[in-house]
């Protein structure tokens, strides 16, 4: 399967993005400010060990600094993961997020998927625990999910921790969309981190402060031994001087970020309705992100309506039809389902035509 991801502006241009799921108010100003204060160190190396980010980070966390390791972005972590562990076998459900299976086969490692249903709305079900066992050396689980927005329960999270650590497996849990969640301290495993050391959490400032072009995520875990395995796997100087600079800019912006979530709140519940009454399957997605089955040439429609949104037909386990959007203000909401609407109504008109034709 190709690796395609969202955000393609350069090759669909003029295109509203709605395949990205960054934070709909924009990159916070205090951010782009601290970027271009940085510009007068390009000249001088990163710091090595960004102690002052991770410091941020700690207090932000509420965990300690030793505690988190930085990545040039959260997919750079899932590669220097797998490259310091070396799995030879690991699990993991789909569809869910590419770069898992991706850093995986880097390293060798062979993959077994547990396959969501369309059936059961994607959800993990309880029988996920039947697929352990103990030649598996890694499970990767995205919570919630990307492309579905669909959250694993808490409770079969505890069992799987549980039962991961009896059977010697290393648990590598996404946490990347739960800024936007309504209960996000219900369903992150932060504080069974202590407990757990075979548990490690994936963070990216990435969706929180739409901060995607500067490559910016973290981790977090107790495990001391697998963090100075990890940084060993990973290059020196992989978190550039503006990207230290805008983390810690961004850690700031706590209205800024209950702003956007009291924006998402409402706004799904309207994009979910509009995309019912066009005929599109919603599924019950938490996050930031609306994932919903619909026509097989939808996103070429949108395009010609210039707005973009994710075909996740290239996701393993879904086929043509399936299609992520991310949740967006207002106005750029409605213009998405006029887009919709309007390039529907002219597809089968044309349908009508050619029909009529012969």
């Amino acid at each position: 399967m190709k690796h395609v991801h969202g955000g393609n502006i350069y090759t669909y241009k003029n295109c509203l993005d709605f395949s990205a799921n960054c934070n709909p108010l924009g990159t916070p100003e205090s951010v782009k400010q601290a970027v271009r204060d940085s510009l007068d160190h390009l000249k001088d190396y990163p710091q090595v060990g960004y102690a002052p980010l991770k410091e941020a980070i700690a207090a932000y966390e509420d965990v300690k600094p030793e505690n988190i390791i930085c990545g040039n972005g959260a997919a750079e972590l899932v590669f220097s993961l797998c490259h310091a562990l070396k799995p030879k076998k690991a699990l993991i459900p789909v569809p869910t997020f590419a770069e898992y299976e991706q850093a995986l086969e880097s390293v060798g490692a062979e993959v077994e998927h547990v396959l969501l249903k369309e059936e059961d709305e994607f959800r993990v079900q309880d029988s996920f625990i039947d697929w352990l066992h103990k030649d598996l050396d890694m499970v990767f689980l995205c919570n919630p999910n990307n492309p579905t927005g669909i959250l694993t329960d808490r409770e079969f999270l505890f069992r799987l921790l549980r039962v991961c650590r009896e059977m010697g497996i290393f648990l590598v849990v996404d946490e990347c969309f739960q800024d936007f969640i309504r209960e996000p301290g219900q369903y992150s495993l932060k504080a069974q981190l202590p407990r757990y050391h075979n548990l490690f959490l994936l963070k990216a400032f990435t969706k929180r402060y739409a901060m995607a072009g500067v490559r910016l995520g973290y981790g977090i875990t107790e495990n001391e031994e697998l963090l100075e395995k990890m940084t060993q796997a990973t290059q020196p100087w992989n978190i550039s001087i503006p990207a230290q600079a805008a983390g810690i800019a961004a850690l700031g912006e706590v209205e800024y970020v209950e702003r956007a979530r009291k924006l998402i709140f409402a706004e799904s519940e309207y994009l979910s309705e509009e995309l019912y009454k066009l005929g599109m399957t919603v599924f019950p997605s938490q996050a930031n992100y609306l994932f919903f089955k619909g026509p097989d040439d939808l996103f070429e429609i949108c395009v010609g309506q210039n707005v973009l949104i994710r075909d996740c037909s290239n996701y393993p386990g879904l086929g043509k039809g399936f299609y992520r959007v991310a949740v967006r203000t207002h106005e750029e909401n409605e213009r998405l389902i006029q887009a919709i609407h309007d390039g529907l109504m002219e597809a089968r008109k044309k349908t009508q035509e050619e029909e009529g034709e012969e």
